[in-house]
């Protein structure tokens, strides 16, 4: 897909809600340096599954953030949305009271919803029946709520949407975002993506898939991308926020810029409901769409920020996507999964690889993957092993693959 439109679309505040800290500066700091933020489950009882780990959030009572009221009546993905939307319009410097609210919009990401209040509202009906359910379970678990939760938060009454693409869904929402900026609907939109699925329902679903890790030893070495000894991805949670603004309203407000987005590509596998394509194909072609629509080649890429999930399958269809799309150059470009950091937050993860990858372009770092001990000869690029790389970055490529074999990717730029 290619736009002729040249609205200039930039990235002016983040906010983050990770497994590494509240904070962005918490998240950025801790992948960096290399930190894991996977510790032993406890949002549920491990008995039973297979995994016992997860990049759970720690520390976090929505009602420090907003009325307690108001916190009891969304569910956990909406709560974690609602205050990384926060951090990243006060990050962004918007002085709302001086905004036409009918020109800034909300599109989110999300995969599940409220995953964890179905779980608890099921067992409710069975021992309880279904007159003591909660009457706010419908509007806490629908998808959309997230987005709609942060437009009545903040008075937004522009654009809404809400991206549910599984595992590319943030990365889908922040390029749905630019384009919606670009063809004039929207000033300013509030964008990224929210995952809360760790709960019984959610980790039974994903272990008798076989997708989860089965690591019994330290937690921060069971995630492990492109590793050999990868056996399944370490389920997470959170929330990364970026505020998108047209070039000419950021400017005019004076806004301090952190980079641009410079376009974005999606495809589907048609292949397999859970199963990447085997060659890759489906992701290539996101790859490649993506880079077309920033009008640039694979020359231009200065890092790749890799889906890197630590499942067998994906790892090395990734692996054969790059090369496909970037010949003998592939292994040549650095690459590194943050999953190896903060693990699969599923819907949420685009964005905060997003956020991830503005900050490599500004501090000139690129954060490596971790547990990275012996070399697979299916993964046989390179994945910036266990040490951070200081560089110049100029133009990213950010990957997310979901189930359904529904792919996104997103080129951000060093804004000039």
């Amino acid at each position: 897909m290619i736009s002729n439109n040249q609205t200039r679309v930039v990235v002016t505040g983040m906010g983050a809600i990770t497994c590494l800290g509240n904070s962005v500066d918490e998240f950025w700091t801790g992948i960096k340096t290399g930190k894991s933020g996977i510790r032993e489950i406890s949002l549920v009882s491990p008995d039973g599954f297979p995994c016992s780990i997860s990049g759970e959030i720690q520390d976090f009572d929505a009602s420090d953030y907003m009325d307690r009221k108001e916190a009891r009546r969304m569910a956990r993905f909406s709560q974690f949305a609602v205050v990384a939307a926060g951090q990243a319009i006060e990050d962004s410097g918007l002085e709302l009271h001086n905004e036409d609210h009918d020109r800034i919009g909300v599109l989110i990401g999300s995969g599940s919803g409220g995953l964890p209040e179905t779980d608890q509202q099921a067992e409710i009906r069975v021992k309880r029946g279904v007159s003591r359910m909660s009457p706010y379970y419908i509007p806490m678990m629908l998808v959309n709520m997230a987005s709609a939760n942060i437009s009545h938060a903040f008075n937004f009454t522009g654009y809404t949407n809400t991206c549910v693409t599984a595992c590319a869904a943030s990365t889908q929402a922040i390029g749905e975002a630019a384009e919606v900026i670009r063809r004039g609907t929207a000033d300013v939109i509030v964008t990224g993506g929210t995952e809360a699925g760790i709960c019984e329902i959610g980790m039974g679903g994903f272990s008798t898939m076989r997708a989860l890790t089965t690591w019994d030893g330290d937690p921060t070495l069971a995630s492990r991308p492109f590793d050999k000894g990868r056996d399944g991805f370490a389920p997470a949670e959170g929330s990364g926020i970026l505020i998108l603004e047209s070039l000419e309203h950021a400017q005019v407000r004076g806004a301090k810029i952190y980079a641009e987005i410079g376009g974005w590509g999606v495809s589907s596998d048609a292949y397999h409901l859970v199963q990447p394509h085997p060659e890759g194909s489906g992701a290539a072609k996101a790859m490649s769409r993506a880079l077309e629509n920033a009008g640039v080649g694979v020359d231009d890429i200065d890092y790749i920020n890799a889906h890197g999930t630590s499942t067998p399958i994906n790892d090395a269809s990734e692996t054969k996507a790059i090369k496909t799309v970037f010949g003998e150059r592939a292994y040549n470009i650095p690459i590194s999964s943050t999953k190896s950091m903060v693990g699969h937050s599923l819907g949420a993860s685009g964005a905060l690889e997003a956020i991830a990858c503005v900050n490599s372009i500004n501090d000139s770092i690129l954060h490596p993957t971790i547990n990275q001990e012996e070399s697979d000869p299916d993964c046989d690029l390179d994945y910036i092993p266990n040490v951070a790389r200081e560089t110049e970055v100029n133009i990213v490529l950010s990957n997310s693959f979901g189930f359904g074999g529904q792919n996104a990717c997103l080129v951000i730029k060093k804004f000039t």
